[in-house]
């Protein structure tokens, strides 16, 4: 055994019996030390989120367990097995990482480029092949390897747009943090949307915190 994953073990004592083995096991295998910046890697096996470059954040393994939950949907009656996923927010590769664990093929897009090449780097050096990126606007999607059984946002967004949905399985699974609420009093929800047929039906699971989507792609500037 790595000594990252005692470390790992040590900290996710604090999770028994809210997930299922195998997400425990996903982030048994996942190195978190490696996702961090350098100035707080030493928290990196705390349940906290932490900061990355580009003003974002890499979130929680709490976070990520619960969104890989609510993903994979085992409580939901009829919809299909998860054999490929699109995130929409790669950030560090954290959350990408633990679901190559889990789903056969991880497609994720991530809009600064600072983000996506560091991710990239971290990626090969794990030499994990089944997970495939790009640097894009992550709400138009991935056409070329759709449709996906599974599509996560790991950012909040104002609205799905239809171009996802239209990305998504017929009883394939969505899951996002949405803003909820009127202007002055807008709070976010993560919400599980489940596709069967033309009819699309969501599920509020909880109030949530996270960094908003934001269109275009930022690119390094010399």
């Amino acid at each position: 055994m790595q000594i990252f994953e005692i470390k790992n073990m040590k900290m996710l004592k604090e999770f028994e019996g809210q997930f299922s083995s195998e997400i425990i096991n996903a982030l048994k295998k996942t190195d978190r030390e490696m996702f961090v910046q350098d100035a707080v890697r030493h928290h990196a096996f705390n349940i906290n989120a932490l900061p990355m470059s580009g003003e974002q954040w890499i979130s929680s393994p709490l976070t990520v367990a619960k969104m890989t939950s609510y993903l994979l949907a085992r409580d939901v009656e009829g919809v299909c097995e998860a054999d490929s996923v699109l995130e929409i927010g790669l950030g560090s590769g954290y959350q990408a990482v633990v679901l190559s664990h889990l789903i056969r093929r991880v497609f994720s897009i991530e809009r600064i480029q600072a983000l996506w090449e560091e991710a990239r780097v971290r990626i090969a050096k794990l030499g994990i092949t089944n997970i495939n990126i790009k640097l894009d606007d992550g709400m138009s999607g991935w056409a070329a390897y759709a449709p996906y059984d599974r599509i996560l946002l790991s950012a909040c967004a104002d609205s799905i747009p239809a171009s996802l949905f239209n990305q998504l399985s017929d009883n394939g699974v969505l899951v996002a943090p949405i803003y909820c609420g009127e202007s002055q009093g807008k709070s976010q929800k993560i919400i599980r949307f489940i596709k069967r047929g033309s009819n699309i039906t969501e599920q509020i699971l909880e109030s949530c915190e996270f960094v908003p989507i934001k269109p275009g792609i930022s690119r390094n500037t010399k």
